[in-house]
């Protein structure tokens, strides 16, 4: 009897503690050097970056954070903190360390935070996001503890699931350099910075195995260019249907896009069909 007994205990932990493992293995994040700006044009660009990129949406309209306890089964509950007061608690490089590299404060890989699509920022759009949150007002609201669960961790001992610092080392390196048309290179940092997290971390497209499909992002060479403008301001393609998620994103993130940056995205997006398809990414896998 006591044995029956122990041996769930005993799989128990060493699931547990091979999914810890799996949240400390990862590669050290990049030092972060770049002055934390008070200027307020410096503001405004944290927080056109911080509307832009998300944050308000997983995060709460007024950074209080949030509880998602449905929308991501595979997890217990998943916590958005509250941003104003998590950015006046930690340094900078803590900050740096969880957006673009997806490790917490604690030194453990992050699950929830889609860090990969903040990888290609530059420091010093970095530093604006840090500088608007800490200069935002703190809206105080109780929030329970974050909790992987049972099937969380199974995923992560098993290797089935990739942590975030995981999808962070996947992302391609870009495509661009400073020798290439400027207006690309700024298209393709939006692209990488934005559309990556539901499309694939190359744009080209991705799946879960079921029948979650998100395009490949070459689709939009075949948008005419005022289609394409209403499709990022009001989240409504070509033909009207509904985009569900995507039409939730455009409204709440594409629609503070100015005029030059949906342009840049439009102008580097519309290169794609000419690129190869990568292969062989978890994000794509054979169905």
């Amino acid at each position: 009897m006591g044995v029956a007994l122990a041996l769930p205990v005993v799989g128990f932990g060493t699931v547990c503690g091979l999914s810890e493992l799996r949240l400390r293995t990862f590669s050290p994040p990049p030092t972060f050097s770049a002055p934390i700006p008070e200027d307020s044009a410096s503001l405004a660009r944290g927080r056109h970056l911080t509307r832009t990129r998300g944050c308000f949406g997983c995060h709460g309209q007024e950074l209080e954070g949030q509880v998602f306890e449905e929308e991501w089964p595979w997890v217990r509950r998943a916590v958005a903190p509250n941003l104003a007061q998590h950015a006046r608690g930690h340094s900078p490089q803590a900050l740096a360390d969880a957006i673009r590299a997806g490790v917490g404060h604690d030194g453990r890989a992050l699950w929830s935070m889609p860090s990969y699509n903040f990888t290609h920022l530059p420091e010093e759009d970095i530093a604006a996001i840090i500088g608007f949150l800490r200069s935002a007002e703190v809206v105080e609201r109780t929030l329970p503890r974050p909790s992987l669960g049972w099937s969380a961790r199974w995923g992560l001992a098993t290797g089935r699931q990739q942590h975030m610092a995981q999808w962070v080392e996947a992302v391609p390196e870009a495509l661009l350099g400073p020798e290439d048309d400027a207006a690309l290179v700024r298209g393709e940092q939006l692209a990488m910075t934005t559309c990556n997290e539901c499309h694939g971390l190359d744009l080209r497209g991705s799946w879960d195995g079921t029948d979650l499909v998100q395009p490949d992002l070459a689709m939009v060479a075949g948008y005419p260019w005022a289609d394409f403008q209403t499709l990022m301001r009001t989240g409504v393609p070509i033909g009207g249907r509904d985009l569900g998620l995507m039409a939730v994103v455009a409204r709440d993130r594409f629609a503070h896009f100015t005029e030059q940056e949906v342009e840049d995205l439009y102008a580097f997006l519309g290169t794609l069909p000419r690129r190869p398809v990568p292969e062989n990414v978890f994000w794509r896998p054979e169905r």
